[in-house]
């Protein structure tokens, strides 16, 4: 069952950031556009070349008014050692979720239950909290942030620009469409 178009169920879990511990509850997730990128856990392989990556679009992110949040199963305790021991990690400054209890994970349909580890999931989250895209990866493949900002423009003028739609390959300044009859079959 997709969760796009549908609102983020209640959860508390504890995060890391820039040397703090802090709580992390949906209510975060309104408000403002969020980014929830689950990945299966710290100190493996592809994981670091993702968040790396995501960093590296992070101001790009903030300037479009998102948050980011990534999400594992490790704790918020190890989080932060593989902050303080990770060259790559280190440089991450968006929020770090832990999800041992598996709550974030089951509550995005991410959960592999035999591995307690969670899928490459990300999930793109509008100001009223309600999920607004998604994208699961199997764990061996890692995805692109220059994409995933290109989404978030599109989930934004689509929000901003009632009755118009965003094409294939849509870029940010380029024509969108306005659904209706004499479109039918034109395109």
């Amino acid at each position: 069952m997709s969760l796009v178009g549908k609102e983020v169920l209640p959860f508390k879990a504890q995060a890391y950031q820039k040397g703090e511990f802090l709580e992390v509850t949906e209510e975060n997730f309104k408000g403002n556009w969020s980014v929830v990128v689950f990945y299966p856990a710290d100190f493996t392989f592809v994981c670091p070349t993702e968040l790396e990556d995501l960093q590296n679009e992070y101001q790009n992110l903030k300037d479009l008014g998102v948050e980011v949040y990534s999400v594992s199963t490790d704790t918020h305790f190890t989080h932060k050692a593989w902050h303080d021991n990770s060259e790559t990690i280190g440089k991450i400054e968006y929020i770090m979720i832990g999800d041992p209890s598996h709550t974030l994970s089951r509550n995005f349909d991410v959960l592999i239950e035999e591995d307690g580890l969670a899928d490459r999931g990300t999930f793109i989250i509008d100001p009223d909290g309600v999920v607004q895209g998604v994208e699961i990866n199997a764990g061996n493949m890692g995805r692109d942030a220059s994409a995933l900002v290109s989404k978030i423009k599109a989930a934004q003028y689509v929000r901003n620009n009632p009755g118009e739609v965003c094409p294939a390959k849509w870029k940010e300044g380029s024509k969108t469409l306005k659904p209706s009859l004499d479109l039918v079959g034109k395109i």
